[in-house]
């Protein structure tokens, strides 16, 4: 069995139900993206700290590899 994804939020146990994806266009090109993984409470919160750093952010309704 395969343990639950959880929010990437620091100091958060939650079960992830979204990914944000994003990165950062300094260093990487547009085929690069990272995921940080969020709850509920912490969806809001992951998408407006990497926009405040003008980062290109999308979050999508779903998680990495169809995992829930």
């Amino acid at each position: 069995m395969t343990a639950p994804l959880v929010c990437s939020r620091a100091g958060c146990d939650s079960a992830a139900t979204c990914s944000v994806e994003w990165r950062n266009p300094r260093i990487h090109d547009e085929s690069r993206r990272k995921v940080w993984l969020a709850c509920d409470e912490h969806r809001d919160y992951l998408r407006d700290y990497l926009a405040a750093r003008d980062f290109p952010v999308e979050v999508v309704d779903s998680l990495p590899e169809g995992r829930s």
